[in-house]
């Protein structure tokens, strides 16, 4: 099978793994996007990195873009093809962002594109391709699908579903200096949970769906977790330090992913966002993102 064109243009989203309670479960998409422009060649593959990332990720056919990609080929039964590309990065590196889950999804997008058969090679199965390179679907379902979802596996397969959002609802990011790699996070969580600290999570994980979509003053409480954020701030101090602040105050703060980033489910006051950035956190308010696309 042929590609059906030559080159395409794919846009995709930061996103938070999590948010809060829904450890591994639930993430929302930001307006925060990379921008890949892709051409097939013949031969070996080359990568232009502009912005985040630049002078760390590697520029052939390592990298994870074009591992994606030539997964998604693999799917759809085409030809391996090597790809010139371009990528414009906006999405911090190491950061609890979803960085990683941004290049899989641009990949395996860019490679539904070229195949053409959006009946064969729609965002279900992009997810669950996804999901193989991420080992879970919380970043990648959101990179897929935009806004919020729950995402779940099931019999080798990754699905989702998308959250509604109140309409009042608003996100601020604080993105530290520090970086933080998700295999050090992980490392940090124990084995097993005590069953009152599930049951304290399934219960605020539940009420969180609620209050995204229906009453935003319940997203305090919604963001309480006893699951992953405490046994992780030894590895993020400065987070953890910032994190106990923004909840002694009232918001409804958590960490991003894995961290070190913070997502807040409020606007911050001016006050308060320049505190954080004296403190070395970029602060930004992205809005809930668009799930990855081809940019026309």
């Amino acid at each position: 099978m042929r590609p059906v064109v030559e080159t395409l243009r794919v846009r995709v989203p930061a996103t938070s793994g999590n948010l809060g309670p829904g450890f591994d479960c639930l993430g929302m998409a930001h307006g925060i996007y990379d921008e890949v422009d892709a051409t097939l060649i013949a031969g070996t593959s080359t990568v232009e990195i502009l912005g985040e990332g630049q002078d760390e990720l590697p520029t052939d056919d390592s990298h994870l873009i074009v591992r994606a990609m030539q997964r998604g080929f693999e799917f759809a039964g085409m030809p391996n093809a090597g790809v010139r590309m371009t990528c414009r990065n906006s999405i911090s590196q190491s950061r609890g962002l979803g960085s990683s889950a941004a290049a899989v999804v641009a990949g395996l997008t860019l490679a539904a594109g070229f195949a053409g058969r959006p009946e064969a090679f729609g965002k279900a199965e992009v997810l669950t391709l996804a999901t193989e390179f991420e080992g879970h679907p919380d970043n990648a379902a959101p990179a897929v699908y935009g806004g919020a979802v729950i995402a779940w596996s099931e019999s080798g397969r990754a699905h989702a579903a998308s959250l509604d959002i109140h309409p009042e609802l608003r996100t601020t990011l604080l993105v530290p200096r520090e970086v933080l790699s998700t295999a050090t996070a992980r490392a940090a969580l124990p084995v097993s949970v005590p069953h009152v600290d599930a049951a304290f999570n399934a219960a605020r994980t539940a009420l969180l769906v609620h209050a995204l979509a229906k009453d935003v003053d319940l997203l305090y409480e919604a963001t309480r977790d006893r699951l992953h954020q405490e046994y992780r701030s030894a590895s993020m101090p400065a987070t953890a330090e910032v994190l106990d602040a923004l909840r002694a105050a009232g918001w409804p703060a958590v960490v991003s992913g894995a961290g070190p980033s913070i997502l807040v489910l409020d606007e911050l006051d001016p006050h308060t966002c320049r505190i954080l950035e004296s403190r070395g956190f970029a602060v930004t308010t992205p809005g809930l993102g668009r799930g990855a696309h081809i940019v026309d």
